[in-house]
């Protein structure tokens, strides 16, 4: 776009949000609701009944704002009223999803082996320096699902793959548990290299890195993206909310439903955790119409 229609473009877009428009020209999320099934202690395990992702709400729009609610009948008075406008303002405020520009965004006729070649040896951030290899990413390019992880590992730093490590296989028993081969879904990360001692990645990393995931994610333009912990979702939906408040709801990105839950790594450390991923991956299976794994 000409930099002279994009300001102006944007100017109008900002008079907008002046007056509280701003959801006309955002993409809506909305949020799933399933009945609880049965569920096992391990993945892999046959739930009773599958848990069905059905669309409640939208989420709020990329203002920052909590989504607005509707009321029937009177208004509450007093302390009811006051309970009602703290749990509005309580709600996620998160990025619903791609704005009107992000058009723009997309390169044409893109692969990922034009992304990886764009990588190359790169040294766009500090990452680089105690990096062994880029980690990429592997699988379908055709992948109705993709994982997104934070970062790699040791593990995955040696062998230039994502999701190798212990973490790496509970991951490989989780999308197996769904019906699924680790060869039939997308897994990349936030940035493509190990950050020192496995700390979290920086914000000026995930800035540079980011981009490069973007551009995967619109090539293979899966039906869903499963973000694993909170560096990813934080990345993806632009909040700094902990993942708490938001696992397991839907939200709309660049075209595909968002759904976030707690990382394999975590499930390590929580086993008691892995009851809740299995409800959330239930939701993604609903929506890609699969079949739990029976032994």
């Amino acid at each position: 776009m000409d930099p002279a229609d994009r300001a102006r473009v944007e100017a109008w877009l900002r008079y907008g949000d002046d007056l509280g428009l701003g959801p006309y020209y955002r993409s809506r999320a909305t949020q799933g609701t399933a009945a609880e099934p049965e569920l096992g202690a391990q993945f892999g395990s046959a739930p009773r009944a599958m848990a069905a992702a059905t669309p409640a709400r939208a989420s709020a729009p990329a203002l920052g704002l909590a989504p607005k609610t509707s009321v029937s009948g009177s208004q509450p008075a007093g302390g009811a009223a006051q309970k009602s406008a703290q749990a509005a303002a309580s709600v996620l405020p998160v990025i619903a999803g791609p704005s009107l520009f992000e058009a723009a965004d997309r390169i044409e006729n893109d692969t990922l082996e034009h992304i990886r070649a764009d990588i190359g040896d790169c040294t766009r951030c500090k990452l680089h320096k105690g990096r062994t290899n880029i980690v990429f990413g592997v699988g379908s390019m055709k992948a109705e699902l993709v994982f997104v992880g934070e970062g790699p590992g040791h593990d995955e730093d040696l062998k230039g793959e994502p999701f190798v490590g212990r973490a790496g296989k509970l991951l490989t028993q989780m999308i197996e548990a769904m019906g699924l081969r680790r060869q039939d879904v997308y897994i990349c990360n936030v940035v493509k290299c190990r950050p020192p001692e496995n700390r979290l990645p920086e914000k000026d990393e995930i800035t540079t890195c980011s981009p490069f995931l973007y551009r995967q994610i619109d090539v293979i333009r899966p039906k869903v993206i499963c973000c694993l912990g909170s560096c990813a979702s934080q990345t993806l939906l632009q909040t700094t909310q902990g993942i708490s408040r938001f696992r397991g709801e839907w939200f709309d990105f660049r075209g595909s439903k968002l759904i976030a839950t707690y990382h394999p790594a975590y499930l390590l450390r929580n086993p008691n955790a892995k009851g809740e991923v299995w409800k959330d991956l239930q939701k993604v299976m609903s929506v890609l119409g699969l079949q739990p794994k029976r032994k």
